[in-house]
């Protein structure tokens, strides 16, 4: 238990320092990590890690498919529905079509049934990979929506097409229709257990007297919850956390009314999901001699020479379905021309490069049986799908990964829909909240303004706030302004809370301040350095 425990820890350490070297040296963690795990797994003496499927499964995929449900705009999503699904199930059934076919035919040994497991495990791209490495890009928001969105519910149709096919192997028989309206049977049960689960979850907190402490733990909870539900009935768990994180997402103001709510569930959801995304990342890399273990070594340049093309056409697959479905809709529909700017050809060409593969991949590929039946027949090419899996992945995750941001920087992307700038928009937002908490001060307490100098100065403050909001957002509606002039703006805001913070920390040796108005005030500068930053997730 000590042993396994100290093992733990060194490993959680090893990821927060190579996550901080990862960031000095300007790459991608996901890409880092991978990289770095499979060093680390050459190392004599590291112990050989086994990838349970089952952690992966159980412990890792619901919060992190729930947190990005949980910041997924509901009304990008819909607006985005038909690129979202035609990528999320079209190019998942497509990609898995076309690789059972090729696979079938190019490896020994293999039937169409395996063609399709390995299908269904290769075709959807991970969603914390593309995500992390588009960070700070410049990427139309029309793009991010929609590789976001196809993340959310990619997994479900994968990992529906895997079960089918594992069905297909096991039993030796496929029927196209009922494993059609088995899929659909699965997915939209998925959603309505996503959907009921949602709406207890939405009642617990909004009836009951939570505390903000059972409200972070409940959050926690909801994934776990949903997901095991849904797979207990053998339906889409994925679906069902998707569907529950975008339902509460979307109820939230209702139920998480109080700032110290919102801001104590920010600060676990974000070091929770921090510190899985980076331990399955490494994971992956450390998986390797396992993977190689189990193939042995004779087939390991015959699974690498498969890995390579598999991953090719997996490569090139996303580009023959990307591009179509952004140019042929509008060519059909003058509804989708008059309303949607046309995406052009750099648009399609980050989406289809944006396909890496991750870690669910590499668990769906490990959850295949080792028996084929209980009288102990192996299930056949287990060992040489798990190793074309990582091979998909590595090269996806790396060589995509790095290239990513260099072809963004080359073709210069601007954004596509017609949109008003991110600060103009925070101007806006504020104007109107403080023009209606004047409006309420002036209507309601109207005696009160001139006999409570607390709320008179509240009422000045207002207004003088509306005037100088105006004022600036009136003065970037008549120019220009340059991007580095903002990020010059930020720096010094953020170099002034740094000071004002050092000023606190001084006050703590002052007894007439004492620790817990010190800390309010810390706390106002870290709200302050949000409206600066925005919020990271």
């Amino acid at each position: 238990m000590h042993h396994n425990l100290l093992l733990i820890l060194f490993l959680l350490f090893a990821v927060m320092m190579l996550v901080l070297l990862a960031k000095k040296i300007k790459i991608a963690y996901p890409i880092f990590l991978v990289i770095a795990g499979l060093g680390i797994s050459f190392i004599p003496g590291i112990p050989v890690l086994k990838l349970d499927p089952d952690i992966i499964f159980l412990l890792f995929l619901p919060p992190l498919l729930y947190e990005a449900a949980w910041y997924t705009s509901w009304k990008d999503f819909w607006k985005w529905k038909r690129p979202i699904s035609l990528l999320a199930f079209g190019l998942v059934f497509f990609t898995s079509l076309i690789v059972a076919y090729i696979s079938s035919s190019m490896i020994p040994g293999f039937t169409l049934a395996l063609g399709f497991l390995l299908g269904g495990i290769v075709s959807p791209p991970d969603a914390v990979a593309a995500a992390t490495v588009m960070k700070g890009l410049k990427i139309p928001k029309r793009l991010l929506t929609i590789l976001e969105g196809e993340s959310l519910v990619n997994d479900a149709a994968s990992l529906i097409v895997f079960r089918f096919a594992l069905a297909a192997v096991l039993t030796g028989t496929f029927s196209m229709q009922e494993a059609t309206g088995q899929f659909f049977l699965v997915a939209g049960m998925g959603v309505i257990v996503g959907i009921v689960g949602g709406n207890i979850m939405y009642a617990i907190h909004r009836f009951l007297p939570t505390t903000p402490a059972i409200d972070a733990a409940l959050t926690v909870m909801t994934p776990y919850i949903l997901f095991l539900a849904a797979e207990q009935f053998h339906f889409s768990g994925v679906m069902a956390v998707v569907t529950g994180g975008l339902f509460i997402s979307w109820r939230s103001h209702e139920i998480f009314k109080t700032g110290s709510t919102r801001l104590n569930m920010l600060g676990v959801w974000t070091t929770m999901i921090f510190v899985m995304n980076a331990l399955v990342f490494i994971l992956i890399g450390l998986e390797l001699p396992e993977i190689v273990q189990g193939l042995g070594k004779h087939l390991v340049f015959q699974g690498l020479k498969y890995g390579i093309l598999i991953s090719l056409i997996v490569i090139v697959l996303r580009f023959l379905w990307v591009y179509p479905i952004a140019h042929i809709p509008r060519f059909l529909f003058k509804s989708i021309r008059e309303n949607e700017p046309s995406p052009g050809w750099k648009g399609p060409l980050i989406t289809s490069y944006a396909g890496m593969r991750g870690v669910v991949s590499l668990a769906t590929a490990l959850s295949i049986p080792i028996y084929l039946d209980e009288s102990g027949t192996l299930f056949p090419e287990r060992n040489m799908i798990i190793f074309i899996t990582f091979v998909v992945i590595f090269i996806t995750l790396v060589f995509q990964g790095l290239t990513l941001p260099l072809i963004i920087k080359w073709i210069n992307i601007g954004e596509i829909d017609s949109t008003i700038p991110e600060d103009q928009q925070r101007k806006r937002i504020q104007i109107r909240l403080d023009v209606l908490g004047l409006n309420y001060i002036s209507e309601k307490y109207p005696q009160e303004i001139s006999e409570n100098e607390l709320i008179e100065f509240y009422k000045n403050s207002l207004q003088n706030e509306i005037s100088n909001n105006q004022k600036s957002f009136d003065s970037v509606e008549c120019r220009d302004t340059k991007k580095e002039e903002v990020e010059e703006y930020h720096h010094l805001l953020l170099e002034i809370h740094a000071l004002q913070r050092k000023e606190l920390f001084k006050m703590r040796k002052y007894k007439e301040f004492e620790d817990s108005e010190i800390r309010k005030a810390e706390l106002q500068l870290d709200l302050n350095d949000l409206k600066v930053t925005g919020t990271e997730h």
